[in-house]
């Protein structure tokens, strides 16, 4: 059964497993200090298993920013990840933002749209 959790503190290897399994390289992280200053994150349990996760980061004022959304490949299509941001977006309006932030890939302008996203002019500058 399906169970979308506001604000778990998943264990590091727990994240990292489904990390590498949604994105397709090996993460080795601690998230503890990120979390802790994240406006919301969610996380989606299948039997207790962590199986999808969204960050909600934000600049302390009206801005949050949705950051990472995954879901495990053997979970996918299930609209695991469209309840997750849509949770992510009432949490956002609730905790006080403004204004709500995506960045995704091409063939991700479907999802996104779908969630109510609209399409912006943006920069990025890669740092590392």
């Amino acid at each position: 059964m399906l169970e979308l959790r506001t604000d778990p503190f998943p264990a590091a290897s727990e994240l990292n497993a489904l990390y590498t399994a949604a994105w397709g390289s090996p993460h080795s992280r601690d998230f503890t200090a990120i979390l802790a200053r994240s406006l919301a994150h969610i996380g989606a349990y299948n039997d207790g298993r962590l199986v999808g996760f969204v960050n909600v980061a934000w600049d302390g004022g009206i801005h949050a920013f949705l950051l990472d959304t995954s879901v495990h490949p053997d979970m996918q299509r299930q609209g695991i990840a469209t309840h997750m941001v849509r949770l992510a977006t009432d949490l956002a309006r609730e905790r006080g933002a403004e204004w709500l932030h995506v960045d995704f890939e091409p063939h991700l302008t479907g999802f996104y749209r779908a969630c109510g996203f609209r399409p912006t002019e943006a920069g990025l500058i890669k740092l590392a």
